[in-house]
């Protein structure tokens, strides 16, 4: 059964420069009364059934709590239409309608009212409510004397305790310490349990992951993409990822720019070697789009790409080497050009070296890439640990760290 629907949703929020707030103003200064169209959301789609916990993600402005703002009726779409059967509650700013003069008991009343509690099923639920914030006998003092941990905790537990068919919520997954978070949590796998149907806005990943049975990506507001948690995450955490190695790159690029040399010295840590060989650029590519990328499936193709500058006019040839090690300091994988054919590579002024990796086979999580010039001795002309990191994302959840062909026999 479908319980919430959003059809083809539009919004767009006026911005001004200066706008006067007095009718003197607005008569003397008509030019602060200029503005620019800022659009949130660009014709957003979505249905979500019911009993089903959504998690919406994407980076801060893409329109995210605005969707949900929409779905309490907060504000409304410019265009488009959204249908919510049930009765709601909403976590959007937890808070909304504490007296700070009254006391926590006094405001649990008060909030839970806006909820559309009568005093006699708050007078059912109060001590539940109160024993659930943790809060004790500062539940009689007045808000105003709350640290923001405490006043956030009951905001919560006012909240959750709310009976509803539909549950939106916007970034509470972190409240209060650590284990009044693991107690949030859990009380939202219950609310899940007990058929409520959830959508929730978060930069908590892990939880999203856990929490929901579907994710959906809001990309500078437009639906980006819609599945399942894991896969969506991912694909989001890569453009992250490719987005700040991009970042990254372009930074170097200026810093190039104004002194190559400094540069050069201070573009890679962990580094040793007497530079008669030194990298000057490493990016992992994958194969199919031929696109920079940092996070991975077990079975892409994958190709390191390693640009050098020869700084030693005598020598004429090196030994290559790359290792993999787990982000937990696992040595994964190392292998050399000596110990794959027994010979060194020829050298250039300056040119490039590609590494091929049929299928990157590791199994999920982050891990580290060194690069490596040296002799057939092991000297090091240019030794890099740790110069690029990234990570590899798995539907099957596994242990160690290669996926291993094989198969279980019963007899």
């Amino acid at each position: 059964m479908e319980v919430i629907k959003i059809d083809n949703v539009y919004k767009s929020f006026k911005i001004y420069y200066d706008k006067g707030s007095t009718l003197k103003e607005k008569i003397l200064f008509k030019n602060r009364n200029k503005h620019e169209i800022h659009k949130v959301l660009n014709g957003v789609s979505l249905n979500v059934e019911k009993g089903e916990v959504v998690g919406l993600v994407g980076e801060n402005g893409s329109g995210k709590s605005t969707l949900l703002k929409l779905m309490t009726k907060i504000i409304y779409p410019d265009k488009g239409s959204i249908e919510i059967k049930g009765k709601i509650s909403s976590l959007l700013e937890l808070g909304a309608g504490f007296h700070p003069d009254m006391t926590g008991r006094e405001n649990i009343y008060t909030n839970a009212s806006i909820f559309g509690l009568t005093k006699k099923e708050i007078d059912d639920r109060i001590e539940r409510i109160i024993d659930f914030s943790e809060l004790g006998d500062f539940i009689d003092n007045p808000v105003r004397t709350y640290s923001s941990g405490m006043y956030m905790r009951l905001a919560f537990s006012v909240a959750i305790n709310v009976d509803a068919e539909v549950l939106l919520v916007d970034e509470i997954l972190a409240v209060g310490d650590a284990s009044f978070q693991a107690k949030c949590f859990n009380k939202m796998q219950e609310i899940k349990n007990d058929g409520t149907t959830i959508v929730i806005v978060s930069h908590d990943l892990n939880s999203i992951e856990k929490l929901c049975d579907k994710a959906v990506w809001i990309d500078e507001g437009y639906k980006k993409l819609e599945g399942t948690p894991h896969d969506v995450i991912a694909e989001y955490l890569d453009k992250i990822m490719n987005k700040n190695v991009e970042s990254k790159l372009q930074h170097e690029t200026e810093l190039e720019e104004d002194s190559e040399d400094k540069e050069n010295e201070q573009k890679f840590e962990n580094r040793t070697g007497n530079r008669d060989v030194e990298v000057r650029l490493v990016k992992i590519i994958e194969c199919d789009s031929n696109e920079e990328k940092y996070i991975f499936k077990p079975e892409d193709s994958v190709k390191i790409i390693i640009e050098y500058v020869r700084k030693n006019d005598e020598l004429l040839e090196s030994v290559v080497g790359f290792g993999i090690m787990r982000k937990d300091g696992v040595n994964c994988y190392g292998t050399n050009t000596y110990i794959d054919n027994a010979s060194k590579v020829k050298l250039n002024k300056s040119g490039i070296i590609e590494i091929f990796l049929e299928k990157i086979e590791l199994l999920e999580g982050e891990y580290t890439l060194d690069i490596a010039f040296h002799d057939e001795y092991g000297k090091p002309y240019d030794y890099i640990r740790k110069i690029k990191e990234f990570s590899v994302y798995s539907s099957i959840k596994d242990s160690g760290i290669f996926r291993l062909k094989h198969e279980f026999r019963v007899k």
